[in-house]
Order: structure tokens, then C-alpha cells, then sequence
């Protein structure tokens, strides 16, 4: 069993940054790839981001690359999501996710663990 904490969310003008921590329960966590989710009233759902078990493979949606950039500490049994020219399109509520495997995925359905979200709020 993994539990999730995310941390990290707030209110931000547009353009600027924040940083979400993700950190995890178990000690079977540095062998799982964790995901990045978000979802803004009422839509879907989305990927944005996921690192591999050893931080060596990262993957991100169209939508944030180049602006977001995930990493993870095993040591501190962390992932973090570090986000920068932030816009308004980014409000939503961000979830991390953990699945048994290591690969990255950007597939909500392959992650097995949830968190219970943090608000990222982005004003013009």
C-alpha cells in the first residue's frame, strides 16, 4: 500500500511559478514511476507529467512541456513538479499518482495509487 501527500498549491499570477511536492508512504516507492494529473471543473481528468522508478525517463503532455518539469528524490521518498510560466489554463487540481511498474505512463487507468489533490490557482 502507498499513500500520497501532495503539497505545494496556491494562487499565482500568470507567468509565475510553484513547485508541488508529492511525498509517499511504503518502501517500495522508489521502485514505482509516479504521475502528474490534473483536473479542472468539470473536465476530464489529464496527464501532465511522469518520471520513471530511477528519475532517468521523464515524459510530459504537449500542453506543459518546456514550462514543467518533474523530478523525484528516492531518498527522501519524494516527486516533485516543478512549474514555471504558469497561465490561467493551468488552474486545476493536481494529483499525483503512483503505479506498479516502472516505466512512465500517462494513462490514468495504469496508476493504482492516488492522492487527494492539491488546488493550483492561476490569475491573469
Amino acid at each position: 500500500q502507498v499513500q500520497l501527500v501532495e503539497s505545494g498549491g496556491g494562487l499565482v499570477q500568470a507567468g509565475g511559478s510553484l513547485r508541488l511536492s508529492c511525498v509517499a508512504s511504503g518502501r517500495t516507492f522508489s521502485m514505482y514511476a509516479v504521475g502528474w494529473f490534473r483536473q479542472a471543473p468539470g473536465k476530464d481528468r489529464d496527464f501532465v507529467a511522469s518520471i520513471n522508478w530511477s528519475g532517468g525517463s521523464t515524459y510530459y503532455a504537449d500542453s506543459v512541456k518546456g514550462r514543467f518539469t518533474i523530478s523525484r528524490d528516492n531518498a527522501k521518498n519524494t516527486v516533485y513538479l516543478q512549474m514555471n510560466s504558469l497561465k490561467p489554463e493551468d488552474t486545476a487540481v493536481y494529483y499525483c499518482a503512483v503505479r506498479r511498474g516502472s516505466r512512465v505512463s500517462g494513462t490514468p487507468s495504469e496508476y493504482d495509487y492516488w492522492g487527494k489533490g492539491t488546488q493550483v490557482t492561476v490569475y491573469s
